[in-house]
């Protein structure tokens, strides 16, 4: 097998570096942009280096998977969609909106350590959790499970009602439903009154 020209030994250590550093592969135009070469000549290099068993790659995005001991790259499969169903309150309860607006991305990773659980995503309204960084209009990641502790942020449904807030059992069969902001005041209802829907287990914020 025919050694490795200079140009594709400081792909490879790119690639390792890149795939360490923002857990996923480069694309084919990040290794040309680092390296003010065209896509066509990445490609070829890319190639080249699939015919030296140096890495493995498909038609997906971020698809590189080197070889030879090197620390193998996560493929585009690490996205994994789950369903917005519209809003839910982060202020006093109001009614939910459980319709499906579209599909949101998360990480693989996260469903894979719980694999017999649910999640959905749920955007909020209003800014009652303000100082534990969960804004209007944010997006919060829900999995579905009973395993709550007291502290968590939860998405609680109070009759017909749902709002997001940390939560904290209480004496005599009751919770508290906290808020994280000073402008808001803590609810605290019977164990009965609440279903809790799930944990709040991740975030996504979109800017315009």
């Amino acid at each position: 097998m025919r050694e490795l020209t200079e140009k594709q030994k400081n792909i490879l250590q790119f690639i390792e570096e890149f795939s360490e550093k923002e857990g996923m592969a480069p694309t084919v135009y990040e290794i040309g942009e680092k390296f003010n070469i065209k896509t066509s000549t990445v490609f070829a290099h890319l190639k080249a280096l699939q015919r030296k068993n140096q890495l493995t790659r498909s038609s997906k995005a971020r698809s590189i998977a080197l070889r030879n001991g090197r620390k193998p790259v996560p493929h585009m499969s690490f996205l994994t969609a789950i369903p917005l169903l519209g809003r839910i309150n982060a202020g006093m309860p109001a009614d939910a909106q459980e319709y499906r607006e579209r599909d949101i991305y998360i990480e693989s990773a996260l469903l894979a350590r719980f694999p017999n659980d649910k999640f959905f995503a749920l955007r909020v309204s209003g800014e009652s959790m303000r100082d534990l960084g969960v804004l209007d209009g944010d997006i919060v990641i829900v999995r579905q499970t009973e395993n709550i502790r007291s502290g968590d942020m939860v998405v609680a449904l109070i009759g017909n009602e749902a709002t997001v807030k940390s939560y904290f059992p209480l004496t005599q069969g009751r919770i508290e439903l906290r808020p994280a902001n000073p402008d808001y005041s803590t609810q605290v209802y019977r164990m009965d009154e609440v279903v809790i829907q799930g944990k709040v287990v991740g975030l996504q914020r979109e800017y315009c």
